[in-house]
């Protein structure tokens, strides 16, 4: 946290992040536009911001895109506001909506990264054992043999079922890479719709939700994963929409339990 409150201490780095904000997956040359600043001084703003956890960059083609990344915003949100606020939950999804930027056709719409203190090993077992998976998401997510070609079933209340939605297993790499497409959004998102109308749109929709996994660029900073999820019909998708809090959600419980943290669920 102390390198987040560093990098946001710096009017020209928040600067950078409303940016992002406002249009995210941007190159270096675009960040530097209408600044007023060199592009190495930019450069140097989006190390700190990259190294704070603040951003991340994917490549597309020969272009380094700069994403926002709001995990550490959640986590001081997490430490700051849920320790001390009731009213945590209206927090959280006032801070979601202030910091997601609408996708681009062309890029992928979704990044977050997270830097988890474990081993690549033990993340993609938390990523793919179900006895793992119930622990961090509240007796709920996805079940596989996690071959390719294989079917993710899903569970989306802890006394519910598994179900068939469609989805399959595109990419199992044990280590380094998972991915699977993503077909339907799961009962448990419809309250994030205004109508049962909007809710049946959003489950048309088809995407792919893919995880990497790999050595942090600072060892001590444990493993690297990063998500990504792409291929929505649309920039306005209403599965974006409707998956995203969930995310980053997801990966903040994830890194609680892989480092050995108390879950909200057992506070």
């Amino acid at each position: 946290m102390d390198a987040v409150f560093k990098a946001l201490a710096d009017a020209s780095r928040r600067s950078l992040l409303d940016r992002l904000n406002a249009r995210n997956g941007q190159t270096l040359l675009e960040l530097t536009e209408g600044l007023g600043m060199s592009r190495q001084a930019v450069s140097k703003h989006l190390t700190v911001l990259e190294a704070a956890n603040l951003i991340s960059t994917v490549r597309h083609g020969r272009e380094k895109l700069h994403y926002l990344n709001p995990v550490p915003i959640h986590d001081i949100a997490d430490r700051w506001i849920g320790r001390y606020e009731r009213g945590r939950l209206s927090a959280l999804a006032q801070l979601k909506q202030s910091l997601e930027a609408p996708p681009m056709n062309t890029k992928p719409e979704f990044v977050y990264v997270t830097y988890i203190q474990t081993t690549a090993e033990k993340l993609y077992q938390a990523l793919t054992d179900p006895e793992l998976i119930k622990v961090y998401m509240g007796g709920m997510g996805p079940e596989s043999t996690w071959e390719i070609g294989s079917p993710v079933r899903w569970k989306s209340s802890p006394d519910g079922e598994f179900e068939e939605l469609g989805q399959r297993v595109l990419e199992a790499e044990p280590g380094k890479r998972l991915s699977f497409t993503w077909h339907t959004l799961q009962p448990i998102h419809r309250e994030l719709f205004e109508s049962d109308e909007a809710f049946a749109e959003a489950v048309k929709e088809r995407s792919r939700v893919t995880f990497e996994i790999e050595p942090a660029e600072i060892p001590m900073m444990g493993i690297k994963l990063t998500i990504i999820h792409d291929g929505f019909d649309s920039p306005d998708s209403k599965m974006l929409e409707g998956t995203s809090g969930g995310w980053i959600m997801i990966l903040s419980a994830l890194k609680t339990f892989l480092e050995g943290g108390k879950l909200v669920a057992d506070q």
